[in-house]
Order: structure tokens, then sequence, then C-alpha cells
């Protein structure tokens, strides 16, 4: 699901940061650019695990920016195909369910990678799998198990601006990286369907009485 992987770059220090130990403004310049960014045919960018590299540090004409070339690794989110993750599901539409990873919520499934007889409720908002007469529910906010089925690259559009009721501009800009995955599979799909959160559940329960019992 993660993996680490290794980046050159020029890294500006700004005169603010200055009071930093420098190892540590360069630690904080580098989560800022990288962290929670998509960096295009690696993954999402997670944060700094360490440095291995860096120059002298130069100032640059008329700005007071500090230039410091570094080569560092970067922990990375890139599930490969097949894998199983864990997330919730965060909402559905009539196209399928996005589900969040706390971290990330650049995580889709179609609705054609859902069960067979699986339809849509507009009006709950959710879908729901007919099995055997019962229906189960892909209610929001449940912990679900998926497949990575592969990664989507989206060619990025130019950002659009617009401005709210203050004047202040908004930059708006879809994502340019996804996950596809799949619930169709036995053993997919919310959690308490396969009594795996029901299970985990109880031990709390057992452990949380046992605590009182022994007070």
């Amino acid at each position: 699901m993660f993996i680490l992987t290794t980046i050159q770059d020029l890294i500006q220090i700004a005169p603010q940061e200055f009071e930093k130990p420098s190892a540590q403004a360069l630690k904080d310049a580098i989560n800022t650019k990288y962290s929670d960014r998509i960096i295009q045919n690696i993954g999402l960018g997670i944060c700094l695990y360490d440095l291995l590299d860096t120059s002298e540090g130069l100032i640059g004409h008329g700005t007071g920016l500090v230039n410091v070339d570094v080569e560092f690794r970067l922990v990375v989110f890139r599930p490969f195909r097949g894998e199983i993750l864990q997330g919730r599901i965060k909402f559905a539409t009539e196209e399928g369910i996005t589900i969040d990873m706390n971290f990330t919520s650049e995580v889709f499934v179609p609705a054609q990678n859902l069960p067979e007889n699986t339809t849509f409720d507009r009006g709950e908002g959710t879908f729901i799998w007919t099995d055997s007469g019962n229906e189960l529910f892909f209610d929001k906010g449940e912990p679900v198990l998926f497949r990575v089925e592969q990664e989507e690259w989206i060619d990025q559009k130019p950002t659009v601006v617009k401005k709210d009721e203050n004047g202040d501009v908004i930059e708006e800009r879809g994502t340019s990286w996804r996950v596809i995955g799949s619930m169709n599979q036995s053993g997919l799909g919310p959690m308490l369907w396969w009594g795996i959160g029901k299970q985990e559940e109880e031990e709390e329960g057992e452990e949380e009485g046992g605590e009182e019992m022994e007070e």
C-alpha cells in the first residue's frame, strides 16, 4: 500500500523559517510541498521519510529565499492491483461509491464493480444488494473491504478561478489520480456482512467487561 520513492528537488526556505535548525526547516518545507499532493506517475505523497543529501544553501537574488538542492525519500500511497484495503463509505451516487481512508478519499468503486443484483436507492442515496431475498445495505460511514483493480490518471484541466461572496478567490481543481476498486467478491463490502466488525466489537466489549470486574 505504501512505498518509498527517492526524489531530487530544489527546496526553498523562507526567511521566517531561519530560526529553525536547517534540517528541520528543510523537512517542514518538503512536507509542505509534497504531503497530501498527487505526484504524477508516482502516487499520493504522505510524508517525508528521510533526507539523503543536501547542498549548500544559496540565497536567491531579491527574494531572501534560501535555495537548497535536496535528495530525499518520501512515503507514497500507491497500492498494487489485487491488494485488499479497508476504508469507510463516504458517499454514493448512481455511478458508484467513494471510499474514505482517513488520509485520502481518492478511491472509487464503480457501480459495475459491486455484487450482482445491486441497485441504487435514490431516496436513501445508497446501494442495496439483494441476496437470497435479503437486502444488504452499503450504508454511509460503514467500514468496508475493497480490492484494488487499477489506478486512473486523469488529464488535469486548468484551474477554475471563482470568487465567493466576499470577493475572495476560490480555486477549483479536480483530482488527477484515483484508485479504482471493486466489492463484488465474497468477503468484500461492508465488514459487518461477514461478521468482521461485529467480532472486533465483541472482543472490545469483553476486554472492557474484564477490566470492570477486576476493579
